[in-house]
């Protein structure tokens, strides 16, 4: 039975324009070889809840953009018109350890279906000018192209490319994708959806402090990007929770307003699974935790259900016993942060275990 209303779920997707069955993730375990799990402490969040049509205050460019909705994901997104650069604005070195992330729609103005790629960048140079060095610009860094069939990357330094390597990888045009990359120190592993596209022991040039992230367009692609998150250090699960008696998760992931676990939290629930596993007395309270935006109550209501769902998948997935679990949500009554910027907002989203 359960496969058949999967089947007729499908179907009514694929009638609606831009869903595609290949969106309808029925179970985390497609994640199961995910290990991507986001820094620990917030550097740059944006989810780009500005007016519609304009151009976000939080990049720079010497192109085109403008801020959108869209019927194929909710919320609003970045969509990247011009041929240029995009930067956030973003403060000072990163450290040697941090991850970055977005969800984007491969899309373009020209109706071509493989026009639809776009170039992400890692570097080390001056914000001010970020023209220096033209198509490999700073002093140093790691340059990433995701094309319609064939994504490829190549690390410079000193105006020389010293590593590069590419994979077969298809985008779809008007398809929801999840990016990440994570650098530590030399190592970058670079991911879209449930795949691990790249793995580069020394994939960045050595004993270079980056500090600037950016997109470049060609003027034919128009990805809309949405949630850009830059964070640092990768979070201790095990003293956090064990020693400390509380642990503060930003990598469970949910869509707005909605309580269901997104696949992309794999590996963050994996780890701390395997905690439990290896502490079997541990009980813990599960809490969630939203931020202002919207009705008190409904945010009340939202942050139980999502603690709810994280225990679920818990018990299901990675058979933790549900009796030792409880949850909570406190809604938006315990922020971390003023809920006054985007930064913050996502800093008093979050998921909390607490020691009983």
């Amino acid at each position: 039975m359960k496969n058949t209303i999967i089947a007729l779920l499908a179907l009514l997707l694929n009638a609606v324009p831009g869903i595609t069955t290949a969106q309808v993730d029925t179970s985390m375990k497609v994640y199961s070889k995910y290990d991507f799990i986001p820094g620990e402490k917030l550097l740059f969040f944006d989810d780009f809840n500005e007016n519609a049509g304009d151009f976000p205050a939080a990049w720079n460019t010497n192109g085109s953009g403008e801020i959108v909705t869209t019927n194929i994901a909710p919320g609003k997104w970045f969509q990247l018109t011009g041929s240029g650069f995009y930067i956030p604005d973003t403060k000072g070195d990163f450290p040697d350890n941090f991850t970055a992330e977005f969800d984007f729609i491969p899309t373009n103005q020209t109706g071509d279906a493989q026009a639809i790629g776009f170039g992400f960048f890692i570097v080390s140079g001056d914000i001010k000018t970020p023209l220096e060095g033209g198509a490999i610009p700073g002093n140093a860094g790691m340059k990433l192209n995701i094309e319609s069939y064939t994504s490829y990357y190549s690390s410079y330094a000193n105006g020389e490319y010293v590593l590069n390597g590419n994979l077969d990888y298809e985008l779809i045009k008007n398809q929801l994708y999840h990016f990440a990359v994570w650098v530590q120190k030399q190592r970058l592993r670079v991911y879209v959806n449930e795949k691990k596209i790249f793995d580069v022991p020394r994939g960045m040039p050595e004993g270079v402090k980056y500090n600037m992230l950016r997109f470049e367009m060609n003027g034919e692609s128009a990805p809309m990007i949405a949630n850009f998150r830059v964070a640092a250090g990768l979070p201790d699960m095990r003293n956090k929770l064990l020693t400390e008696g509380k642990l503060v998760s930003y990598g469970i992931y949910f869509d707005v307003n909605r309580a269901e676990v997104k696949p992309a939290s794999y590996a963050t629930l994996k780890e701390i699974a395997k905690v439990l596993n290896e502490n079997p007395a541990v009980k813990i309270r599960i809490t969630g935790h939203t931020d202002s935006d919207g009705e008190e109550a409904a945010n009340l209501d939202l942050s139980k259900r999502r603690a709810a769902a994280v225990k679920d998948e818990l018990v299901n997935n990675f058979g933790i016993d549900a009796a030792r679990m409880e949850t909570d949500g406190k809604g938006e009554q315990q922020p971390v942060a003023a809920n006054d910027t985007a930064g913050n907002k996502a800093k008093n989203r979050r998921v909390e275990f607490i020691k009983l």
